[in-house]
């Protein structure tokens, strides 16, 4: 049998055994961009990504960087993965979730934000926040179409939306406006192509909230203009300052063109357990149900059971892990303030946003050269996008041991570099 050879002009690798045998081979374009998808080639590695290799050839770094709490999961929820273990629960569940889980959710949500899921077609279960992302994106865009985005923004949301063939459009937000989303330039933004909006609030790396009467507007033009909504709502249950938190969904309107995200992770303290969710009309998820399948199967079940724990006795947990946020939140605008780094207020997740254009320095310099420097481990801005310049991204899920010492390190950097300037 005869191995074709790849057609002259072709892109495609050869199997040509005489070519594959020469020793001086013809020249062609680079191996990846013969191989690797448009789409894929399109897209940068993480921002974050690149930092935390730096960050794993050295020593006594305070990072504050990862995006990750540093409490343990709750003892009970551990012991209630035990107990799934012993049980033998080491099978496949439903597609969906395990039934007892996605009612408990769907309890949950109904309680706090007044909305009501069906759990056995209007909830699913999927690996972590990041895989619910991924599938809701992928059911719902078409080639073309395009997705308006607040920014700065998590670095998986214009990634999910380039893989799925989508369009990200950029709408971006400042510390003069506390980084909230403007209505008006929502709008704006808006052509015959637009087909839905991404949210993420409490936002991950602003740490901004959205104000009520801009929830509001938006979702009236997300009615006016027909649009769905994506709402990533992982950071939920991590609010300060008395914002009261409400779910996209529960507005006028907006519950059947909702696509609610959320998970475990941050409120409980899961995150390498992987348990996240999508909350959204039977029609809508039956398609982000075919993906989640086809490509998942389901999430674990041991996870699912240790998630129906939280659920039933983490309340405490989360209270006292979000006084110790709020505690740590304070310190570190302060902080930060006090150095003379501006930083607006968070009422939301566990990140400050500083900005940083006072020394001097880009986003990339200041990160690269405090880590050398300084051996403190912060996130540019710009790996949330290019309205992140000017800022860097630190997490406050940490010590406040840690944090004390991170300041003082970050004020002798930063007096060092505006003396020298």
């Amino acid at each position: 049998m005869t191995t074709p050879t790849t057609r002259p002009g072709s892109n495609r690798l050869t199997t040509d055994p005489s070519i594959l045998n020469s020793d001086s081979e013809p020249e062609r374009p680079p191996l990846s961009t013969r191989v690797l998808s448009r789409r894929v080639d399109e897209v940068p590695r993480s921002g974050i990504r690149r930092f935390f290799d730096i960050l794993a050839t050295m020593t006594d770094v305070i990072s504050l960087g990862v995006g990750e709490p540093d409490f343990d999961t709750p003892e009970q929820v551990i012991e209630a993965g035990r107990h799934s273990l012993a049980s033998r629960r080491t099978h496949y569940a439903s597609n969906y979730g395990t039934l007892e889980l996605r009612r408990a959710l769907a309890h949950h949500i109904e309680r706090t934000y007044g909305v009501r899921y069906d759990p056995t077609e209007e909830v699913l279960i999927t690996i972590g926040a990041s895989e619910a992302l991924d599938v809701a994106v992928r059911a719902t865009i078409d080639p073309g179409d395009e997705v308006i985005l607040h920014e700065p923004s998590y670095v998986s949301y214009r990634p999910a939306i380039i893989f799925a063939g989508g369009v990200p459009v950029g709408v971006p937000t400042t510390i003069d406006e506390d980084f909230a989303l403007d209505p008006v330039k929502v709008e704006a933004a808006i052509t015959p192509r637009t087909k839905a909006i991404l949210l993420n609030y409490p936002c991950n790396p602003t740490g901004a909230v959205l104000p009520h009467e801009a929830q509001d507007e938006i979702a009236r033009i997300a009615v006016r203009h027909d649009l769905l909504v994506y709402s990533d709502e992982i950071y939920d249950r991590l609010v300060y300052g008395g914002y009261q938190m409400r779910t996209m969904g529960s507005l006028p309107g907006m519950r059947r063109r909702t696509v609610l995200m959320g998970g475990f992770s941050k409120a409980y303290a899961m995150t390498g357990w992987r348990i996240g969710y999508i909350c959204a009309p039977s029609e809508i998820l039956e398609g982000i149900l075919k993906v989640h399948q086809y490509v998942i199967m389901c999430a674990p079940t041991v996870a699912q059971d240790a998630a129906l724990e939280a659920l039933k006795t983490g309340e405490p947990d989360v209270a006292r892990m979000v006084g110790q946020y709020d505690t740590r939140r304070r310190l570190v605008v302060d902080g930060f303030n006090a150095i003379g780094l501006r930083t607006f207020e968070p009422l939301g997740a566990f990140y400050a946003f500083p900005q940083i254009t006072s020394t001097g320095l880009t986003s990339d310099q200041f990160a690269e050269a405090l880590l050398e420097e300084e051996s403190v481990a912060v996130v540019p801005g710009t790996a949330f996008g290019e309205a992140g310049e000017g800022h860097v991204r630190c997490c406050y899920a940490t010590s406040e041991a840690e944090l004390r010492e991170a300041l003082v390190r970050i004020e002798r950097f930063v007096k060092r570099r505006r003396g020298n300037r």
